[in-house]
């Protein structure tokens, strides 16, 4: 009859959790600041407003313009309208208007 010894071997028994601890440390710091991580998502989010942001500026600069169009379009430019790019234009108004400048 034969009997095995075996030995305790520190080193086996630490070995799974250590490469699952660097495993698992490896995944969350990638999932927190990688490509898509929850850093990059949220910087996303930041940069989704701030475009949501001038997108409604320039709709609105949009809307003022086209109404402005909206004048010259039937076919007989109105007056005033005329009257107006004119000055614009030229850089002209009569001795007896005050004028205001405009950025």
């Amino acid at each position: 009859m034969s009997t095995r010894q075996i030995r305790n071997n520190n080193i086996g028994r630490f070995a799974i959790p250590a490469i699952s601890l660097i495993l698992i440390s490896y995944f969350a710091y990638h999932a927190w600041s990688g490509r898509y991580g929850i850093e990059s998502m949220r910087r996303l989010e930041d940069e989704a407003v701030q475009l949501q942001f001038e997108l409604a500026a320039i709709k609105s600069r949009r809307h003022a313009l086209e109404s402005r169009v909206m004048l010259m379009r039937d076919g007989s430019i109105e007056r005033d309208m005329l009257d107006e790019q004119a000055r614009h234009m030229l850089n002209f108004s009569k001795p007896d208007e005050i004028t205001i400048l405009r950025n």
